[in-house]
This record gives C-alpha cells, sequence and structure tokens, in this order.
C-alpha cells in the first residue's frame, strides 16, 4: 500500500466509521421500532452517497492511487485492468478511460453486493425470530452488526487481493466455487430454511465459556449480577450475525473480484452497500414475501459471475457488459416478482 493510497483510505474510513458512530450514538441511540417511511429516507440517503462516490471515482478515481503520470497509471493498470489498452502518447484520455473503467467497477461490484445482501437479509430475519429479539432492539443489533462487517470485509478483502496477486489460479477456485454455490442455491430454493439458536455451535460455544442471562436486558450486552459479569443474549445474537456475515463474505467477497481486483473499489463498494443493508433491512421485511424470483436471480447471478472468473483468460467480458448484465437480473428479478403470481404448488 502506497502512501497516497493509505491516506486515501484512512480518510475514506475515518469519514464512514464517523457517519456510522454518529448515527448509532446520537441519530439512533433510543431504541425504537423503525418505521417504513424511516426506512425508506435512510435507503435513499445511502443509495445517494454511493451514487455520488460513483461520481467522484469518474472525474477523480485516479487519487485512490495517486496517479500523476503515465507510468504510474500504467503500473496500477497493469495491476488490477490488464486488459484496458492505454495510449503512453494521451495520458489525459487514458487517464480518464481508467477512471471510467474504475467507476463502472464500482457500480457492478455495488450491485452485486446489493443483490447477494437481500439473500443475507432474510436470513438475518430468521436469525431475530429465532432469538426472539424485540423489533426495538433490530437496529441497535444491525448497528454493531453493520461495524463488524466493515472491519471483517478490509481484513478479507486486502488478504484475498495480495492472495490473487501471487496466486492468480485463485480466481479459478473462486469461480467454481461461485458455479456450486449458484447451482445449491437454484435447487434449494424451495426449501424451507430455519434457525435453531439454542442448537447452534456460536451459541453452544458462547454459553460454555461465558454466563449468559436468561433474559434480554433491553439494550445491554453486559450486565453485572452477584459481583460476577454476565453477557446477555443481545451480544449473542449480535455475534451470531457477525458469524452469518462471515459465511456470507466467502460468496460476496470473491463476486466482487469477478468485476474488478483493485482491493479499494471492491472494499468501497461492499461498504457502501452494507452501510445501506440496515434501512434495507426494515424496509424488505414486510413484503419480502413478494420477491419470490430473487433467490433464482441470485442463483443466476453467481452463475454468471462464476463463469466470467473461468473463462476469463480467454474471453474478455468488458465492464460495461458485465454491468448490463447485472441490471437485467437484478431487476428482472424484482420486476418479474410483482408482474407474476407465484405458483405455490410448484
Amino acid at each position: 500500500m502506497h502512501l497516497s493510497e493509505l491516506i486515501f483510505f484512512g480518510c475514506f474510513l475515518t469519514v464512514i466509521v464517523g457517519i456510522l458512530l454518529l448515527d448509532m450514538l446520537v441519530i439512533d441511540k433510543k431504541a425504537h421500532e423503525v418505521s417504513m417511511k424511516e426506512a425508506g429516507s435512510w435507503t435513499a440517503v445511502w443509495i445517494v452517497l454511493a451514487l455520488a462516490f460513483s461520481v467522484f471515482l469518474w472525474f477523480h478515481g485516479d487519487m485512490v492511487h495517486g496517479i500523476s503520470n503515465f507510468d504510474e497509471l500504467q503500473a496500477v493498470a497493469s495491476r488490477y485492468a490488464s486488459n484496458l489498452k492505454l495510449d503512453p502518447d494521451d495520458y489525459e484520455g487514458s487517464l480518464q478511460k481508467y477512471r471510467h473503467y474504475m467507476t463502472i467497477s464500482y457500480i457492478s461490484g455495488y450491485l452485486i453486493e446489493k443483490t447477494l445482501s437481500v439473500d443475507n437479509l432474510f436470513v438475518m430475519m430468521m436469525i431475530f425470530t429465532s432469538f426472539g429479539v424485540s423489533k426495538k432492539e433490530y437496529q441497535h443489533v444491525l448497528n454493531w452488526g453493520i461495524l463488524g462487517a466493515i472491519i471483517l470485509r478490509c481484513v478479507f478483502i486486502f488478504l484475498g487481493a495480495a492472495f490473487i496477486a501471487r496466486f492468480s489460479w485463485l480466481l479459478l477456485v473462486f469461480g467454481l466455487f461461485l458455479v456450486y454455490s449458484g447451482v445449491k442455491m437454484f435447487v434449494d430454493r424451495n426449501k424451507k430454511e430455519e434457525i435453531s439458536a439454542a442448537d447452534h455451535p456460536v451459541v453452544k460455544f458462547l454459553s460454555r465459556h461465558f454466563r449468559v442471562t436468561k433474559e434480554f436486558r433491553g439494550d445491554k450486552f453486559f450486565v453485572r449480577e452477584n459481583s460476577s459479569l454476565y453477557i446477555t443474549p443481545l451480544l449473542v445474537t449480535v455475534v451470531f450475525i457477525e458469524f452469518s456475515d462471515l459465511i456470507f463474505a466467502f460468496d460476496s467477497i470473491p463476486a466482487v473480484f469477478s468485476v474488478s481486483l483493485d482491493p479499494y473499489v471492491v472494499f468501497f463498494s461492499n461498504i457502501f452497500a452494507i452501510l445501506g443493508l440496515r434501512a434495507m433491512f426494515f424496509l424488505l421485511a414486510g413484503v419480502s414475501d413478494r420477491f419470490w424470483l430473487l433467490k433464482p436471480g441470485v442463483s443466476l447471478l453467481l452463475l454468471f459471475i462464476g463463469v466470467k472468473l473461468l473463462i476469463h483468460e480467454f474471453v474478455d467480458i468488458d465492464a460495461m457488459l458485465s454491468l448490463a448484465v447485472i441490471l437485467v437480473i437484478l431487476v428482472g428479478s424484482i420486476v418479474g416478482s410483482l408482474l407474476i403470481k407465484e405458483d405455490k404448488g410448484r
């Protein structure tokens, strides 16, 4: 990581974590049940911020890597976009081409993460139901879950990028894994998923190694009783959410690497998608059953990006075409779910 990249990354992370902490500790400090109107407003805010960042990349994306001349541009492009043809006699034109490539990759990654996140939201709903979390505390749990997810994604993405740079064949492994995940998801699309909190290894581990109160204690994670420190079921729920996100990351991070090998682009797209997860959870909680084609859509998306990784050495599917396919799958799944009535007997 070069100094200019480190400075930009540090500034980005500071702003994002600052916004999240402001939201957690000031704006939404008091636990309350989130309304559809509030969820819709916050969803719009995070989408606007994500799109605003894409505008920044379109005009100033070179600032991420501190590019100041053609040699530096060529070095960055050779690492992250080797198929991009740059003209040494037209530095400005080549720089613009790379900025645009970064932007399209970022938007594609954002849409992939957002689409895959929908399936993760349904899992979160089951977790809350299984643990018996009060609707007033949903927001509290999701806040800390998102903060933990940011840290995990940072570690996973940059470690993944380092391994890919050293072992390029890992992209083929990612591709095979995504194709397998896509096929398995499609085959299991009609299976009723259930989560038994009491029987899960994470819960058993925490119960074995820590004192856990039998009941929730409001929004508290720790309480002291009889001079002993206890953790509450609310903290157990947060740990469970983090564990589920860890499993989810095994699909989502390789998927985003299919549209960009630049760890910064992958990280930015992941973070903006994750930050909008909380609001989207409350927005979809009441209408999740209506989007019955989303799971087949996610399966198709995983298959597409898996095949893209498997054939990337022989067939170059450019950024714009990838974005178009992602949009068609996403929009098609949503619109199809609204227009076509689900056959409950299938």
